[in-house]
């Protein structure tokens, strides 16, 4: 069997209009990068901008830095998602982390790269805020990707109870269920993973892993 390929598309946003520190949510990077590993799958690692890529430190203890150790290595070197093709990957994977809803919704290539792939049959996942990079990109014919698909994401409920609501810049169960996505919320910080067709997404940081596996299930389905 060929070497499977995935690509994995994080933030570049490190700090909140309110100048609290952000980034990417480490375990929802991280669980899903170990999946990946395990799985035997070749793996790229994209962000907005290129080079270190930032990683909230409120999900950075002691303990996650030493389990962690070899994805935050990674996280340290990632590549311009500018300068990556849809050619060779077999999937695309975006983890979460607030600092996802301020640059992963309006970058054309991210779109771009989404697009090609779904439309192309290969699985599309995201996880918690990762969905954020989900929310602008429309099929070849004009639709929506979400739409009439089920999806799910960090529900306004969890939003509300991290005090961030007021903080983003929008509040993306809202904004999914505004472009058509039939959006399922489970009990705030369940895992809970939905999985429609090549669209695998998963709800909160607890989800993170379990979302990396459905993808990497739709992906070694594959003929």
């Amino acid at each position: 069997m060929a070497e499977r390929h995935v690509l994995m598309v994080v933030t570049s946003c490190g700090e909140m209009p309110t100048g609290e520190k952000t980034g990417i949510w480490l375990s929802e990077f991280a669980e899903p990068y170990e999946v990946f590993r395990e799985s035997g799958f070749r793996i790229t690692v994209a962000s907005v901008r290129g080079g270190k890529a930032p990683i909230d430190p409120r999900s950075l203890t002691p303990e996650t830095e030493a389990k962690w150790a070899d994805a935050i290595r990674v996280l340290d070197e990632t590549v311009p998602v500018d300068s990556v093709g849809a050619e060779g990957f077999d999937a695309l994977f975006l983890p979460g982390g607030h600092g996802t809803m301020f640059d992963l919704p309006e970058n054309g290539k991210l779109r771009e790269l989404i697009r090609t792939l779904f439309e192309s049959g290969r699985p599309v996942g995201a996880v918690c805020h990762g969905p954020a990079g989900l929310v602008g990109v429309k099929l070849s014919d004009g639709t929506p990707l979400v739409k009439g698909r089920k999806v799910t994401a960090f529900t306004n409920e969890e939003e509300r109870a991290v005090k961030l609501d007021q903080v983003m810049p929008f509040l993306l169960e809202d904004r999914l269920r505004q472009i058509g996505a039939a959006f399922i919320a489970a009990e705030k910080w369940a895992n809970h993973v939905e999985v429609d067709g090549k669209l695998v997404t998963g709800q909160n940081p607890q989800s993170g892993e379990a979302a990396a596996r459905k993808l990497a299930e739709l992906v070694l389905s594959a003929t």
